[in-house]
Protein backbone atom coordinates (compact mmCIF):
# COMPACT_ATOMS: atom_id res chain seq x y z
CA UNK A 1 0.00 0.00 0.00
CA UNK A 2 1.50 3.65 -0.81
CA UNK A 3 2.93 5.40 2.59
CA UNK A 4 0.02 6.92 4.89
CA UNK A 5 0.60 10.55 5.72
CA UNK A 6 -0.42 11.44 9.24
CA UNK A 7 -0.65 14.93 10.68
CA UNK A 8 -0.75 15.33 14.34
CA UNK A 9 -2.46 18.42 15.86
CA UNK A 10 -0.14 20.27 18.13
CA UNK A 11 -2.98 22.28 19.14
CA UNK A 12 -5.59 23.88 22.11
CA UNK A 13 -9.31 23.95 22.69
CA UNK A 14 -11.07 26.18 23.03
CA UNK A 15 -10.84 26.05 26.63
CA UNK A 16 -14.81 24.48 28.01
CA UNK A 17 -16.44 25.22 25.08
CA UNK A 18 -17.81 22.31 23.10
CA UNK A 19 -18.64 23.84 20.20
CA UNK A 20 -15.83 26.37 19.75
CA UNK A 21 -13.45 22.90 20.06
CA UNK A 22 -15.33 21.22 17.32
CA UNK A 23 -15.22 23.73 14.75
CA UNK A 24 -11.13 23.94 15.46
CA UNK A 25 -11.13 20.47 14.86
CA UNK A 26 -13.06 20.55 11.77
CA UNK A 27 -10.87 23.15 10.13
CA UNK A 28 -7.85 21.46 11.08
CA UNK A 29 -9.07 18.26 9.16
CA UNK A 30 -10.11 20.49 6.47
CA UNK A 31 -6.24 21.68 6.24
CA UNK A 32 -4.76 18.17 6.59
CA UNK A 33 -7.05 16.73 4.23
CA UNK A 34 -5.80 19.15 1.68
CA UNK A 35 -2.49 18.17 2.21
CA UNK A 36 -3.00 14.65 1.07
CA UNK A 37 -3.00 13.81 4.97
CA UNK A 38 -5.01 10.29 5.48
CA UNK A 39 -4.81 10.08 9.32
CA UNK A 40 -5.68 13.25 11.54
CA UNK A 41 -5.19 12.83 15.42
CA UNK A 42 -5.91 15.04 18.10
CA UNK A 43 -4.39 15.29 21.83
CA UNK A 44 -6.19 13.59 24.76
CA UNK A 45 -9.85 15.01 25.38
CA UNK A 46 -9.12 17.90 22.87
CA UNK A 47 -13.04 18.73 23.20
CA UNK A 48 -13.05 20.54 25.34
CA UNK A 49 -10.30 20.70 28.19
CA UNK A 50 -7.66 18.65 30.27
CA UNK A 51 -8.47 19.09 33.58
CA UNK A 52 -5.07 20.07 35.12
CA UNK A 53 -6.26 22.70 37.64
CA UNK A 54 -7.23 19.26 39.67
CA UNK A 55 -3.39 18.77 39.98
CA UNK A 56 -2.78 22.16 41.12
CA UNK A 57 -6.08 23.56 43.08
CA UNK A 58 -8.10 21.82 45.92
CA UNK A 59 -10.72 19.65 45.28
CA UNK A 60 -12.37 22.78 47.48
CA UNK A 61 -12.12 25.40 44.98
CA UNK A 62 -12.66 23.51 41.40
CA UNK A 63 -16.52 23.19 41.83
CA UNK A 64 -17.12 25.83 39.52
CA UNK A 65 -14.59 24.30 37.12
CA UNK A 66 -16.21 20.86 37.22
CA UNK A 67 -19.40 22.19 36.52
CA UNK A 68 -18.18 24.10 33.54
CA UNK A 69 -16.63 20.52 32.51
CA UNK A 70 -19.46 18.78 33.04
CA UNK A 71 -21.40 21.00 30.54
CA UNK A 72 -18.55 21.15 28.24
CA UNK A 73 -18.23 17.84 27.52
CA UNK A 74 -20.01 15.79 24.91
CA UNK A 75 -21.80 12.55 24.33
CA UNK A 76 -20.40 10.30 21.98
CA UNK A 77 -23.39 10.06 19.97
CA UNK A 78 -24.15 13.43 19.81
CA UNK A 79 -23.95 16.48 17.42
CA UNK A 80 -20.40 17.39 18.33
CA UNK A 81 -19.17 14.14 17.41
CA UNK A 82 -21.35 14.13 14.72
CA UNK A 83 -19.73 17.19 13.48
CA UNK A 84 -16.43 15.24 13.07
CA UNK A 85 -17.63 12.45 11.29
CA UNK A 86 -19.04 14.33 8.73
CA UNK A 87 -15.76 15.97 7.85
CA UNK A 88 -13.93 12.51 8.32
CA UNK A 89 -16.43 11.38 5.25
CA UNK A 90 -16.42 14.41 3.39
CA UNK A 91 -12.35 14.67 3.33
CA UNK A 92 -11.93 10.64 3.43
CA UNK A 93 -9.87 11.06 6.03
CA UNK A 94 -9.72 8.67 9.20
CA UNK A 95 -9.70 11.04 12.55
CA UNK A 96 -8.66 9.92 16.01
CA UNK A 97 -9.84 12.35 18.52
CA UNK A 98 -9.88 12.57 22.29
CA UNK A 99 -12.76 13.87 24.10
CA UNK A 100 -14.47 14.23 27.66
CA UNK A 101 -17.64 11.99 27.46
CA UNK A 102 -20.66 12.33 28.96
CA UNK A 103 -22.23 9.30 30.36
CA UNK A 104 -26.05 8.60 29.48
CA UNK A 105 -26.66 7.08 33.06
CA UNK A 106 -25.83 9.96 35.19
CA UNK A 107 -25.82 14.11 35.33
CA UNK A 108 -22.19 14.30 35.84
CA UNK A 109 -20.44 10.67 34.86
CA UNK A 110 -17.83 11.51 33.02
CA UNK A 111 -15.22 9.27 30.59
CA UNK A 112 -11.70 10.12 28.99
CA UNK A 113 -12.57 8.76 25.99
CA UNK A 114 -10.95 8.28 22.60
CA UNK A 115 -12.80 8.15 19.03
CA UNK A 116 -10.96 6.50 16.03
CA UNK A 117 -13.15 7.61 12.85
CA UNK A 118 -12.98 5.81 9.78
CA UNK A 119 -12.89 7.71 6.21
CA UNK A 120 -15.95 6.71 5.88
CA UNK A 121 -17.49 8.67 9.08
CA UNK A 122 -18.09 5.78 11.18
CA UNK A 123 -16.66 5.62 14.75
CA UNK A 124 -14.40 2.46 14.22
CA UNK A 125 -13.29 2.69 18.02
CA UNK A 126 -14.85 4.13 21.49
CA UNK A 127 -12.30 3.29 23.81
CA UNK A 128 -12.84 4.83 27.52
CA UNK A 129 -9.92 5.33 29.65
CA UNK A 130 -9.17 1.79 31.58
CA UNK A 131 -8.34 4.12 34.90
CA UNK A 132 -8.47 8.12 35.54
CA UNK A 133 -4.27 8.50 36.44
CA UNK A 134 -3.88 10.76 39.77
CA UNK A 135 -5.77 13.54 40.19
CA UNK A 136 -7.62 12.60 37.60
CA UNK A 137 -10.07 10.76 39.22
CA UNK A 138 -11.60 13.99 41.03
CA UNK A 139 -12.71 14.27 37.23
CA UNK A 140 -13.33 10.71 35.11
CA UNK A 141 -14.50 7.55 35.88
CA UNK A 142 -12.76 4.21 35.30
CA UNK A 143 -13.54 2.86 31.69
CA UNK A 144 -13.30 -0.60 30.54
CA UNK A 145 -12.28 -2.70 27.54
CA UNK A 146 -14.53 -2.36 25.06
CA UNK A 147 -12.77 -0.30 22.93
CA UNK A 148 -9.49 -2.21 23.45
CA UNK A 149 -9.55 -2.63 19.75
CA UNK A 150 -7.49 -1.84 16.62
CA UNK A 151 -9.36 -0.21 13.34
CA UNK A 152 -8.62 -1.59 10.30
CA UNK A 153 -8.79 1.30 7.86
CA UNK A 154 -7.23 1.86 4.37
CA UNK A 155 -4.35 3.54 5.92
CA UNK A 156 -3.57 0.97 7.86
CA UNK A 157 -4.39 -0.81 11.48
CA UNK A 158 -4.64 2.09 14.27
CA UNK A 159 -5.08 1.21 17.98
CA UNK A 160 -5.05 4.11 20.51
CA UNK A 161 -4.29 4.40 23.84
CA UNK A 162 -4.90 7.80 26.23
CA UNK A 163 -1.88 8.77 28.14
CA UNK A 164 -0.90 6.64 31.22
CA UNK A 165 -2.26 3.62 29.91
CA UNK A 166 0.79 3.26 27.52
CA UNK A 167 2.51 2.52 31.03
CA UNK A 168 0.09 -0.78 30.92
CA UNK A 169 1.84 -3.62 29.64
CA UNK A 170 -1.40 -5.75 29.14
CA UNK A 171 -3.39 -3.33 27.57
CA UNK A 172 -0.90 -2.52 24.76
CA UNK A 173 -0.46 -6.22 24.47
CA UNK A 174 -3.97 -6.48 23.90
CA UNK A 175 -3.23 -4.05 20.49
CA UNK A 176 -0.08 -5.42 19.55
CA UNK A 177 -2.34 -8.86 19.32
CA UNK A 178 -4.29 -7.54 16.81
CA UNK A 179 -1.69 -6.81 13.94
CA UNK A 180 -1.67 -2.71 15.02
CA UNK A 181 0.29 -0.89 12.19
CA UNK A 182 -0.06 2.87 14.07
CA UNK A 183 -0.03 3.25 17.62
CA UNK A 184 -1.42 6.31 18.50
CA UNK A 185 -0.71 7.68 22.30
CA UNK A 186 -2.55 10.91 23.26
CA UNK A 187 -1.24 12.92 26.32
CA UNK A 188 -2.24 16.02 27.92
CA UNK A 189 -0.72 19.81 27.31
CA UNK A 190 1.38 19.44 31.02
CA UNK A 191 1.27 17.26 34.03
CA UNK A 192 2.80 19.04 37.28
CA UNK A 193 3.29 16.87 40.19
CA UNK A 194 5.37 19.31 41.79
CA UNK A 195 4.77 23.12 43.04
CA UNK A 196 7.68 24.98 41.47
CA UNK A 197 9.50 27.56 44.05
CA UNK A 198 6.98 30.78 44.64
CA UNK A 199 8.46 33.84 43.88
CA UNK A 200 11.14 34.57 45.99
CA UNK A 201 11.29 31.26 47.36
CA UNK A 202 14.71 29.83 46.66
CA UNK A 203 15.10 26.02 45.58
CA UNK A 204 16.57 25.18 48.93
CA UNK A 205 13.63 26.92 50.67
CA UNK A 206 11.19 25.01 48.95
CA UNK A 207 12.94 21.83 49.42
CA UNK A 208 10.75 20.40 46.72
CA UNK A 209 11.72 17.48 44.32
CA UNK A 210 12.29 18.20 40.36
CA UNK A 211 8.82 18.17 38.76
CA UNK A 212 7.92 14.63 36.89
CA UNK A 213 9.49 15.10 33.38
CA UNK A 214 6.12 14.35 31.45
CA UNK A 215 8.40 14.53 27.82
CA UNK A 216 10.90 11.88 28.65
CA UNK A 217 8.12 9.66 30.43
CA UNK A 218 6.25 9.90 27.52
CA UNK A 219 8.87 9.32 24.67
CA UNK A 220 10.19 6.42 26.69
CA UNK A 221 6.59 4.99 26.90
CA UNK A 222 5.53 5.13 23.34
CA UNK A 223 9.08 4.10 21.57
CA UNK A 224 8.84 1.17 24.46
CA UNK A 225 5.36 0.27 22.51
CA UNK A 226 6.81 0.75 19.00
CA UNK A 227 9.82 -1.53 19.34
CA UNK A 228 8.21 -4.33 21.39
CA UNK A 229 5.23 -3.91 18.84
CA UNK A 230 7.15 -2.94 15.21
CA UNK A 231 4.71 -0.16 15.02
CA UNK A 232 4.56 3.40 13.94
CA UNK A 233 4.01 5.41 16.64
CA UNK A 234 2.11 9.02 16.74
CA UNK A 235 2.99 11.23 20.30
CA UNK A 236 0.15 13.79 20.25
CA UNK A 237 0.07 16.01 23.01
CA UNK A 238 -2.53 19.45 24.25
CA UNK A 239 -1.40 22.91 23.92
CA UNK A 240 -1.55 24.78 26.75
CA UNK A 241 -2.73 28.20 25.87
CA UNK A 242 -2.95 31.47 27.52
CA UNK A 243 -6.78 31.06 27.67
CA UNK A 244 -6.60 28.19 29.78
CA UNK A 245 -3.95 29.45 32.23
CA UNK A 246 -6.32 32.73 32.70
CA UNK A 247 -9.63 30.71 33.50
CA UNK A 248 -7.56 28.48 35.48
CA UNK A 249 -5.74 31.20 37.74
CA UNK A 250 -9.31 33.18 37.68
CA UNK A 251 -10.95 31.82 40.74
CA UNK A 252 -7.76 30.34 42.50
CA UNK A 253 -6.92 31.59 46.09
CA UNK A 254 -3.39 31.43 44.82
CA UNK A 255 -3.18 32.99 41.61
CA UNK A 256 0.06 33.93 41.61
CA UNK A 257 1.12 29.87 42.69
CA UNK A 258 -0.63 28.88 40.14
CA UNK A 259 0.25 30.44 37.03
CA UNK A 260 3.91 30.31 38.29
CA UNK A 261 2.97 26.40 38.56
CA UNK A 262 0.97 26.05 34.99
CA UNK A 263 3.66 28.58 33.33
CA UNK A 264 6.99 26.60 34.58
CA UNK A 265 5.91 23.18 33.98
CA UNK A 266 7.01 21.66 30.57
CA UNK A 267 4.95 21.70 27.64
CA UNK A 268 4.17 17.92 26.04
CA UNK A 269 5.73 17.12 22.54
CA UNK A 270 4.21 15.92 19.59
CA UNK A 271 6.07 13.47 17.58
CA UNK A 272 6.35 10.45 15.32
CA UNK A 273 8.32 7.36 15.91
CA UNK A 274 9.31 4.48 13.74
CA UNK A 275 9.31 0.88 14.68
CA UNK A 276 12.57 0.43 16.52
CA UNK A 277 11.24 3.19 18.38
CA UNK A 278 13.75 5.93 16.63
CA UNK A 279 12.31 9.55 16.03
CA UNK A 280 10.63 9.60 12.51
CA UNK A 281 11.39 11.97 10.05
CA UNK A 282 8.74 14.82 10.40
CA UNK A 283 7.87 17.99 9.11
CA UNK A 284 5.67 21.60 8.81
CA UNK A 285 3.97 23.00 5.77
CA UNK A 286 4.67 26.77 5.15
CA UNK A 287 1.48 28.37 5.37
CA UNK A 288 1.44 30.12 1.73
CA UNK A 289 4.06 27.85 -0.09
CA UNK A 290 3.22 24.93 1.50
CA UNK A 291 7.25 24.07 1.29
CA UNK A 292 7.78 21.21 3.35
CA UNK A 293 10.29 22.36 6.99
CA UNK A 294 11.55 19.43 8.59
CA UNK A 295 11.03 19.44 12.76
CA UNK A 296 11.84 16.29 14.68
CA UNK A 297 8.60 17.57 17.26
CA UNK A 298 6.19 20.16 18.60
CA UNK A 299 6.10 21.85 21.87
CA UNK A 300 6.29 25.24 22.41
CA UNK A 301 3.87 26.53 19.69
CA UNK A 302 0.51 25.21 18.30
CA UNK A 303 1.15 23.51 15.00
CA UNK A 304 0.34 20.22 12.47
CA UNK A 305 3.35 18.07 12.43
CA UNK A 306 3.38 15.45 9.11
CA UNK A 307 4.85 12.53 8.96
CA UNK A 308 4.89 9.74 6.18
CA UNK A 309 4.44 6.00 7.03
CA UNK A 310 5.49 3.24 5.01
CA UNK A 311 4.13 0.34 6.58
CA UNK A 312 5.99 -2.21 5.21
CA UNK A 313 8.66 -1.34 7.83
CA UNK A 314 6.56 -2.80 10.31
CA UNK A 315 7.97 -6.14 9.14
CA UNK A 316 11.18 -6.48 9.54
CA UNK A 317 12.00 -6.32 13.09
CA UNK A 318 9.00 -9.08 13.44
CA UNK A 319 12.29 -11.60 12.31
CA UNK A 320 13.59 -10.54 16.00
CA UNK A 321 11.17 -10.91 17.92
CA UNK A 322 7.44 -10.73 16.95
CA UNK A 323 6.08 -11.06 21.23
CA UNK A 324 2.44 -12.36 19.87
CA UNK A 325 3.86 -14.53 17.79
CA UNK A 326 7.20 -16.40 17.12
CA UNK A 327 9.31 -14.98 20.05
CA UNK A 328 6.14 -15.40 22.73
CA UNK A 329 5.22 -18.90 24.49
CA UNK A 330 2.04 -19.02 24.28
CA UNK A 331 2.07 -22.65 26.19
CA UNK A 332 3.45 -20.20 29.00
CA UNK A 333 1.37 -16.91 29.17
CA UNK A 334 -2.45 -16.35 28.40
CA UNK A 335 -4.22 -12.70 28.49
CA UNK A 336 -8.15 -12.68 28.79
CA UNK A 337 -9.71 -9.16 28.20
CA UNK A 338 -12.98 -8.65 28.42
CA UNK A 339 -14.31 -6.06 26.03
CA UNK A 340 -18.09 -5.67 27.15
CA UNK A 341 -19.11 -2.50 27.70
CA UNK A 342 -20.22 -2.07 31.48
CA UNK A 343 -23.13 -0.49 32.39
CA UNK A 344 -24.92 0.59 35.69
CA UNK A 345 -27.70 -0.96 35.17
CA UNK A 346 -29.49 -3.71 32.93
CA UNK A 347 -33.57 -2.75 32.68
CA UNK A 348 -35.38 -5.92 31.15
CA UNK A 349 -38.81 -5.66 29.96
CA UNK A 350 -41.42 -8.33 29.40
CA UNK A 351 -45.18 -8.93 29.13
CA UNK A 352 -46.92 -10.13 32.36
CA UNK A 353 -47.90 -13.56 32.76
CA UNK A 354 -51.55 -13.85 33.41
CA UNK A 355 -52.94 -16.76 35.51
Amino acid sequence: MPPTLVAACHVAPHFLSARKSVDKAVSLVSQAAKNSANLVVFPETYISAFPVWSALRPPTENHDLFHRMVQESIYADGEEVQAIRNVARETETVISIGISEKSRSSTACLYNSNLIIDDAGEVAVHHRKLMPTFFEKLIWSPGDGHGLRVADTPCGRIGALICGENTNPLARYSLMAQREQIHISSWPPIWPTRLPAAPGESAEQCRAPANYDNVLANRLRAAAHCFEAKTFGVMCSGFLNKEAIENIVASSRLPVIIQNALESSPQGVTMFLDPTGAPLPSFTLHMQTKAKIACEFLQAEEGVLYAEMDLDRCIEGKQYHDVVGGYQRLDVFQLQVNRSRKDPVVFMEGKETKE
